[in-house]
């Protein structure tokens, strides 16, 4: 059986395995949804459409931070060359965490959302209600807790061992998805500087610091299967971090159009915004020019296969989809409508959910005691992959084309028509969205497969002798 170089590299096991169960939860509760679109009474009254929405976005958040840990008690270990500051440390912060998360979506099932801040004390501190942060202050406050006793864990480690660029990366990153959740507590009566600071959150993680995060997993894996010499990683990650926080801080302005900032916000965010794709362009470049200068052929095909897509489908989600509206004009149009979704899929799923799943696929099998998954499992995972990443490629252009025709009907023609009479009209497309979404779901599942399935034992033809092993 296979030894990790570091035994405290185990507690990323528990991790990952509850990342991928919470990423089951949130795909069923975006079929919900997406049912809900066309049946709009479906499941009405025990799950409404905000409650099944906010499941469905907070799983997501919830599970991909799940993923972030792992990953770095995975990680940090082997490139500080020694053991994790405190094992336990992370053993009960992850009971925490997922303590915690499950409880805050039970709470959400189980009753109203008014009834659940008034049960939860939001009256002493108004953070509920927002989108994206809906969590109750209890679940906020453990979220700080568990952050920041994560950090001391990873941070005491860096301190004891060696620093690498990869590993650095990571660490402000991490830092600043704390730091910045902080603006979570922060909930003016002024509704301008609400959503001022709501980005701050929203926009500042996923296009500013999980782009760090992201780039330091890359990073890593391809370092394990490439084989290049770490100077050259370690270049291509200085550069990509650099376009990442000019244009991700900066270009949080395209946010600020229409709500009531400064019109300078125009300029600003149209002009950084509009660069935001490079960075994602240099992670494709960065994935591709690496496995092209590859010095040995890893096992792990899969694994591989994971870390191209993810440079791929993070500049088309992230970078192409997001510049197609971002754009003062453009957007003055498109805010809000299911062009915004499309991007938002996309984006997150080519981002942060396949960068996850990259680490997943490299680290699992060894977890788990060999090197790689058996040649069956890595077939069925590379199967998953393209289930997965072609099924996503349609949601968003279902999402893409129902965004259209609602911004033209909606927005544009002289006579415009109600938002619910052009609901109806866009139910074709939320038919096969949906359908797209069911070949996901399918794609997930045959993901988890893979890593049960086991090579077929070779069959002795009869009258043969097997040979003897010694």
């Amino acid at each position: 059986m296979l030894q990790l170089p570091y035994k405290s590299q185990a507690v990323a096991k528990p991790y990952f395995i509850a990342a991928i169960g919470l990423f089951v939860g949130q795909i069923l509760f975006g079929l919900i949804l997406g049912l809900q679109y066309v049946i709009g009474d479906f499941l009405f009254p025990a799950i409404p459409f905000n409650v099944a929405r906010m499941v469905h976005t907070n799983l997501l958040i919830v599970w991909l931070l799940f993923g972030f840990m792992g990953a770095a008690y995975y990680l940090v270990p082997e490139e500080s060359e020694t053991e994790l500051h405190s094992p336990l440390l992370a053993y009960v912060l992850f009971w925490v965490f997922l303590i915690a998360g499950v409880l805050t979506v039970v709470g959400y099932l189980a009753v109203p959302y008014a009834t659940l801040a008034e049960m939860t004390g939001n009256s002493l501190l108004e953070t509920m209600g927002r989108e994206f942060l809906e969590q109750p202050l209890p679940t906020k406050v453990g979220i700080v807790v568990v952050a920041l006793a994560f950090l001391y864990n990873i941070g005491m480690t860096l301190l004891k061992g060696r620093k690498t660029a990869i590993s650095m990366i990571l660490l402000i990153g991490l830092i600043g998805l704390a730091v910045l959740f902080l603006f979570a507590f922060y909930n003016p009566s002024n509704l301008v500087k609400d959503k001022y600071f709501w980005w701050w959150v929203v926009h500042l993680w996923v296009e500013g610091v999980w782009e760090l995060i992201m780039a330091a997993i890359l990073g890593f894996v391809l370092l394990r299967i490439t084989g290049v010499d770490r100077e050259v990683i370690e270049k291509w990650l200085y550069v990509i971090v650099t376009l990442a926080l000019v244009t991700g801080i900066i270009g949080t302005g395209h946010h600020y159009y229409w709500i009531g900032t400064p019109g300078y916000w125009q300029w600003w965010g149209g002009i950084f915004s509009a660069l935001e794709p490079l960075p994602f362009f240099a992670m494709t470049v960065f994935c591709f020019n690496m496995v092209n200068r590859r010095r040995r052929q890893h096992p792990n095909k899969a694994a591989t296969l994971w870390a191209l897509g993810t440079g791929v489908m993070a500049f088309l989600g992230a970078g192409v989809w997001g510049f197609l509206h971002t754009l003062a004009p453009i957007n003055y149009y498109t805010h809000g409508s299911q062009i915004t979704a499309a991007h938002g899929h996309l984006a997150f799923f080519g981002a942060y959910v396949m960068v996850v799943l990259t680490i997943i696929s490299y680290a699992m099998p060894m977890l788990r005691g060999r090197e790689v998954n058996p040649e069956r499992a890595q077939v069925l995972e590379m199967w998953s992959f393209w289930l997965m990443t072609v099924s996503m490629v349609f949601i968003t252009l279902f999402l893409t084309a129902a965004g259209i025709l609602q911004v033209w009907l909606q927005r544009i023609i002289p006579d415009p028509q109600a938002f619910m009479g052009v609901q109806d009209q866009l139910a074709l497309f939320y038919w096969m969205r949906w359908i797209a979404g069911i070949v996901f779901f399918i794609g997930l599942g045959v993901y988890i497969y893979s890593f049960f399935a086991k090579d077929k034992p070779e069959t002795v033809p009869t009258g043969e002798v097997q040979p003897a092993t010694t």
